[in-house]
């Protein structure tokens, strides 16, 4: 009897399962693309992490080459410069992180705050534009700016009388100018998400709030900053898995090979491209790339148990 009980509590959990699909059939069709994308780009290559632990042959493939363990990873541990690469990489990251998301926080409110249609869509289009530049472009750009013969700020620097200025031999000055050049980039497309955030509030509420009196901002402190605190805590964590991966483009266009940078400018990528660009070993970048993916996974597990420890609410799972 107990048997046929379970049997039957287990179809029904079945049928509720089958007409929930059912149910939601219509968002699930829409979904279909992006769980096809990460079926075949996420999940499916995931056998390939074994290439870090062999030396790699073409002709044997894959699972045909000899297993070497973790010498691949030797490379990067006995370099000497681990800490000190994985260090820049996450402070890099962590600034791009907290500034680049309170900026477009703030950009978001602002563009949500203008009242001429027309300034809010070609304000809209100019912050937008950086995100599409090449990175081979924002380099270019970046030495015209800073060239110390002929760059820009030199120039105008000697027409006043001044001594010209030197960054691209000083190393103490580039974390600062690769996070506004970063954020002068990124801002406006990663202000999209909080815009679409902000216009999704409830209009009866701002409408009721000013009513009762309440001003510009106390309507941002009270109705739009805790509408916004879950959509924060979510790209936060969702950051945070890429916090060992750093923006190759974005670093090696503008800093190059110049060794006067490398203390305070290189990162995780830059120097394994410099090392194995020579014979193309795909056994060390996958064992780097390993690396780099389990510590933003111990980064996002740890984050998450925090977030879910504070409020369950906002954690991922």
């Amino acid at each position: 009897m107990g048997t046929k009980t379970g049997a039957l509590s287990t179809g029904s959990e079945k049928m509720t399962f089958k007409k929930k699909l059912w149910r939601n059939r219509t968002l699930i069709l829409m979904c279909l693309p992006a769980i096809l994308f990460f079926i075949a780009f996420s999940y499916a290559p995931m056998p390939g992490i074994y290439v870090a632990f062999v030396k790699y042959n073409y002709r044997n493939g894959i699972f045909g080459s000899k297993f070497v363990g973790l010498k691949n990873f030797e490379f990067l541990f006995n370099s000497g410069k681990l800490l000190e690469l994985t260090r820049n990489t996450i402070l890099y990251n962590l600034a791009f992180i907290i500034l680049g998301n309170l900026l477009a926080v703030f950009v978001a409110i602002l563009l949500n705050e203008i009242r001429t249609q027309w300034f809010k869509k070609v304000s809209q289009t100019m912050m937008f534009l950086p995100y599409f530049i090449s990175q081979v472009l924002v380099g270019l750009l970046i030495f015209n700016l800073l060239n110390y013969d002929t760059g820009f700020v030199n120039t105008v620097l000697t027409k006043l009388g001044r001594e010209p200025w030197g960054p691209y031999s000083d190393a103490s000055v580039w974390p600062v100018l690769m996070v506004i050049i970063h954020l002068w980039q990124s801002t406006g497309y990663n202000s999209v998400v909080y815009f679409a955030a902000i216009m999704g509030i409830d209009t009866e509420i701002v409408e009721a709030a000013r009513v009762d009196g309440a001003n510009g901002w106390q309507k941002i402190r009270y109705i739009i900053l805790p509408s916004l605190r879950q959509t924060v805590v979510i790209l936060l964590l969702f950051a945070l898995g890429g916090i060992v991966k750093g923006n190759f483009g974005l670093f090696y266009n503008i800093v190059g090979r110049n060794p006067l940078l490398f203390s305070t400018t290189d990162i995780i990528e830059t120097y394994v491209y410099r090392a194995t660009m020579t014979d193309f070993n795909f056994a060390t970048a996958s064992a780097v790339g390993l690396y780099q993916s389990l510590i933003g996974f111990c980064m996002v597990m740890v984050a998450n148990f925090v977030v879910k420890k504070i409020d369950p609410d906002y954690s991922l799972f």
